[in-house]
């Protein structure tokens, strides 16, 4: 009898460990296989329910922000997010109008960090959280959440940007085109990507296979490094997302949505000021920019001091 039941608990034993095996690859395989791939499509549920795990402090219809900038980044970033805060994320008032900024964080399987996490949104007020896995593979799903949170919640606003964690944002040049620009309903600007082709190399971080995407060029989209949008454009996006298929690129899946709208791509100046790549500093080129990629934790604090304390120097060019 005890060595039946031993067997017993040996056999359920070994199912638990099997499915707890299976969750975990489910979930730290990401874009690996086509099971992982099939099984994102399934939970991908681009309008959301509104419950946040967590959402901001703030109440957009007592003071709508200008702008809501909206960061991509993972739970164990805190020391990033710090920085951001304390520079070109800093909540502030540009020529009369307010600039806020929110950071995109999925869920983690680490139950101190996710703690950690929850302290932070406590003292900062400034995180949106959703029950998905936070993964490169996942940054659909995460730029999606926050634009869900903009339409039902920041509305009001006037511009939305979407940006990553690792790059620098001249908010201040940002302000003074948009104010220029005075487009305020279907406006969508970035650095342009007008006739990109699949990456069907499987090494590849961006490879996409047949089955996620079958034509041989993308429609236009704008780098998922830093694009801008008027307001009007989250909610038309969010209402229309559930028709396109799941695409685990977020800037493609955003660039499919724009299609699917007849929403055209603008550049914000005649000149190029979003990049996608690093730029070397100097004070007078990043005055003329709104991004630049790959740069260091360090490296902000020192770009956007020096950054602030030039405002009124003169250029060359100006």
């Amino acid at each position: 009898m005890a060595s039946k039941r031993f067997r017993q608990i040996l056999f359920f034993t070994t199912i638990l460990i099997f499915v707890g095996l299976c969750i975990l690859i489910k979930w730290t395989s990401v874009g690996v296989c086509n099971f992982c791939q099939t099984k994102t499509e399934e939970m991908f549920s681009k309008q959301g329910s509104g419950d946040f795990l967590l959402a901001p402090h703030s109440d957009c219809s007592q003071n709508p922000p200008f702008l809501v900038i909206l960061v991509t980044s993972s739970p164990t970033d805190l020391k990033l997010r710090v920085i951001i805060r304390e520079t070109w994320g800093k909540k502030k008032s540009i020529a009369n109008k307010l600039i806020v900024t929110h950071f995109l964080l999925g869920t983690t399987l680490n139950p101190e960090v996710q703690a950690a996490v929850i302290n932070e949104s406590l003292k900062y007020g400034d995180i949106i959280q959703n029950n998905f896995i936070d993964t490169y593979y996942n940054l659909t799903l995460k730029t999606m959440m926050g634009i869900e949170w903009v339409h039902k919640f920041c509305s009001e606003s006037s511009f939305v940007m979407k940006t990553d964690s690792d790059m620098f944002v001249n908010t201040y040049y940002l302000t003074e085109l948009l104010l220029k620009k005075n487009h305020t309903t279907r406006f969508f600007t970035g650095f342009l990507k007008l006739n990109d082709q699949p990456v069907r190399d499987i090494s590849s971080k961006w490879y996409v296979n047949k089955h996620e995407y079958s034509k041989n060029t993308y429609p236009p989209f704008c780098s998922g490094t830093g694009y801008v949008f008027s307001t009007d454009v989250a909610s038309l996006v969010y209402r229309i997302s559930d028709n396109i298929p799941f695409i685990k690129l977020e800037d493609v899946f955003i660039g499919l949505c724009l299609a699917e709208l007849d929403i055209k791509l603008e550049n914000l100046h005649s000149k190029q000021t979003f990049f996608p790549v690093r730029l070397e500093f100097s004070l007078c080129r990043f005055k003329k920019i709104v991004t630049s990629h790959s740069v260091k934790p360090y490296e902000l604090m020192i770009y956007w001091n020096a950054l602030e304390r030039s405002m009124d120097e003169k250029c060359p060019d100006d």
